[in-house]
């Protein structure tokens, strides 16, 4: 009769060989590298996001503070810096004839363009109507 060996997994020496932890330790680094990469991408989007709102925001002080009254809009080009943005504000006719044969009416429609440019270079350009009064005639 043969002598019978016990089965590796009975063995008190039995573990795990080098290959299978040469494996395991691949897989737990392609998992780290591929977190890694995850969070860097998640961290640009934050940062890209961060200066979008920031541009918004300047954008919308310019708006606020720059712009003024229909009794005191002007056409032509304004501009300055807040902050580090530089803002460009332009008053121009709509475009058409907006006159109305036998009326009296003392507003014209006129198109704002706000221009706001960020330290990095990025641009926000608004555009809306607002009216203006006729000049006296």
């Amino acid at each position: 009769m043969f002598p019978t060996t016990p089965a590796a997994t009975d063995r008190p020496d039995g573990g795990f060989t080098i290959i299978e932890v040469l494996i395991a330790l691949a897989i737990v680094a392609v998992s780290i590298v591929a977190i890694g990469s995850l969070m860097a991408t998640n961290v640009r989007g934050v940062q890209s996001l961060e200066r979008h709102v920031a541009l918004t925001q300047a954008a919308r002080t310019v708006m606020a503070a720059g712009l003024p009254s229909h009794a005191e809009l002007q056409p032509g080009t304004t501009s300055g810096q807040l902050d580090g943005y530089r803002w460009t504000v332009d008053v121009t006719p709509l475009g058409g004839d907006w006159t109305v044969p036998d009326a009296d009416i003392p507003w014209m429609p006129e198109l704002v363009r706000v221009r706001v440019q960020s330290p990095s270079g990025a641009v926000s350009d608004i555009r809306t109507v607002r009216l203006m009064q006729k000049p006296s005639e």
